[in-house]
């Protein structure tokens, strides 16, 4: 198995970069005083849920390789794990650079992984979810299985739930998801606290494009990569071939 869990992560043989991810991992999402915001997520953490895998560096060509192997294995053992599961991927940071990447530069990168991933999938998309972004009901799927992606780079300032040292996505099933909303009343009372956590945590306002999965005028792209100010992109730039196409 080339994931992890924070029982046995630290029986493993580490790089420097490994061990500082997981660190600073750890310290951000049960940080005491400053809440992260998203409190399924502290709870998933707590109850020993995640699992981690590491991959190489965004310009290195096996990235999405690695990337996809790990998904793979995630998709086939997720539903054992618990009912707060998601997977964490750190990215190895780039070799020497001499001009540090911009959050926009950022995600391209972050839609060209998903781009590289879909290609390698082997597994036909789910027939009741739309290959098109613009759909509603739309959302990334590999291996079969639907993914909400969270992504957070070392370039953002201002949103810092989107920060983080390292390249790094957090990846929930909806599975989970759909778990968490089964009871409206207590899905919004989450929802509140998670907003005024959100609020309280980043030195920007919540970014617009924060809405539930299944509501009309909603679109899961656009959630997957906040950037660090209010703007967002025109377009999806997720490609994914029609299934006439296929």
């Amino acid at each position: 198995m080339n994931l992890f869990t924070n029982e046995n992560i630290h029986q493993m043989s580490l790089k420097g970069w490994q061990k500082d991810a997981i660190e600073k991992f750890n310290t951000k999402i049960s940080d005491k005083e400053k809440l992260f915001p998203c409190i399924p997520a502290t709870m998933g953490y707590h109850l020993n849920q995640f699992y981690y895998g590491f991959v190489p560096n965004l310009q290195t060509p096996v990235s999405s390789n690695e990337f996809a192997l790990l998904l793979k294995e995630y998709s086939t053992i997720y539903k054992s794990i618990g009912a707060y599961t998601s997977l964490i991927i750190f990215y190895e940071p780039f070799p020497d650079i001499e001009k540090p990447i911009s959050v926009v530069q950022y995600e391209q990168l972050f839609w060209d992984q998903l781009n590289l991933l879909t290609k390698s999938d082997a597994v036909e998309w789910p027939n009741h979810i739309p290959t098109d972004p613009k759909q509603p009901m739309w959302e990334f799927c590999f291996h079969g299985e639907q993914y909400f992606m969270y992504c957070a780079t070392p370039a953002h300032i201002n949103r810092k739930s989107r920060h983080f040292p390292y390249f790094m996505l957090a990846i929930t099933p909806r599975w989970v998801l759909e778990k968490f909303t089964s009871s409206p009343l207590h899905t919004e009372k989450m929802k509140s606290r998670i907003r005024d956590r959100l609020a309280a945590y980043d030195s920007i306002s919540i970014h617009p494009d924060l809405n539930s999965y299944g509501q009309n005028d909603n679109y899961e792209w656009k959630q997957y990569f906040l950037r660090d100010d209010n703007t967002t992109l025109s377009k999806c730039p997720f490609h994914k071939k029609s299934r006439e196409q296929e």
